[in-house]
């Protein structure tokens, strides 16, 4: 048997990680490669260019890591709490929470919007009953039902699917989510009227007032992380969010895009062991309350009721951290 080029990928991506030549090499022979051909090959992979480069990239890499894990050990001091903060001012904000990347939840700044009092089942069925709306449907039967969202998309009537809402109980197969806005913000403009402005913090653009959230009890949002900052503003129900900060970006298994096999609600330390230690921040969001999702950060969402959030990302300053992510998606 001879070396081919999926043994020296085998044996390249190896030695990266710390493996023993002579370990290597033993492996080698057992798959019954001759053990002078084996030894050749390893020190030839040693040698290399190609390999001593991505060498010190691993180095700038793993530099990196430790800048993360010092933010990861300092966090571990603090308080797991997400600071609960009424009628919290733009300046503040600005100061101690989005330039600094830290969460908070904002009270008593929806008071003015009034979907807080209009929006309810059957007013969403009588008023916008015969509107036809986008729902994220089959997602019970699709383990990266978040991935391959395009692929659950389904139209229907809004007063169908507000009965889909009020009678199945705790669900998370069928959901209105962002990714239907942009059939859904045209489907349901008038919903916009009820939605007031918060020009402490976002730019006053009606256009603009942010992604509509609606599903029944149960709805699950994986472990994720955004692009953006973002707000997440409760209008109906309680929602479960667990967030996980970005220094521990090492550690959640990050798979794919903005996407991880972690379920927060009990994660399997035999088969993810790095988030051993892993601080999460648990809260309830209420009705009436905004959380600030910073950039980065990942986030687990779970609906406790029939619920509707608006999610919002016009901010009054820059929020474009999409432009220089990293265009291959598998990491």
């Amino acid at each position: 048997m001879k070396v081919n080029d999926d043994w020296r990928r085998w044996i390249a991506e190896n030695l990266m990680l710390g493996a023993a030549p002579e370990a290597l090499a033993t492996i080698l022979v057992n798959n019954g490669i001759a053990r002078a051909e084996a030894h050749g090959e390893i020190d030839a992979a040693a040698r290399s260019p190609y390999l001593q480069g991505a060498r010190r990239l691993a180095n700038k890499v793993a530099k990196r890591d430790w800048v993360l894990e010092i933010q990861s050990t300092l966090n571990r001091l603090g308080d797991d709490a997400i600071p609960r903060r009424d009628k919290l001012s733009g300046a503040e904000f600005l100061q101690q929470h989005y330039r600094m990347n830290r969460p908070v939840i904002i009270t008593g700044m929806l008071e003015h919007y009034p979907a807080r009092t209009t929006w309810t089942l059957d007013y969403f069925a009588e008023r916008f009953g015969e509107r036809m709306v986008e729902v994220q449907f089959g997602r019970d039967a699709d383990p990266q039902y978040e991935l391959n969202s395009i692929a659950h998309k389904r139209q229907l009537k809004f007063d169908d699917y507000v009965a889909l809402v009020r009678n199945s109980g705790s669900s998370n197969d069928f959901y209105m989510t962002a990714n239907n806005d942009s059939h859904n913000h045209a489907a349901l403009k008038e919903l916009w009227d009820d939605v007031g402005a918060l020009p402490e913090y976002l730019d006053d653009d009606p256009a603009r007032r942010g992604f509509f959230w609606f599903g029944p009890a149960g709805t699950i949002t994986p472990l994720h992380h955004d692009l953006t900052n973002n707000f997440m503003a409760q209008i109906m129900g309680r929602k479960r969010v667990r967030l996980v900060a970005p220094c521990e970006l090492a550690k959640v298994y990050n798979h794919r895009h903005c996407f991880t096999e972690l379920d927060a609600r009990n994660i399997d330390l035999a088969r993810f062991p790095a988030m051993a230690g892993v601080k999460i921040h648990d809260c309830i969001l209420a009705p009436g309350e905004i959380l600030f999702l910073p950039v980065g950060w990942w986030h687990h969402v779970e609906a406790l009721d029939i619920s509707v959030t608006l999610a919002s990302t016009n901010f009054l300053w820059p929020n474009d951290f999409y432009t220089n992510y990293p265009a291959n998606h598998d990491f």
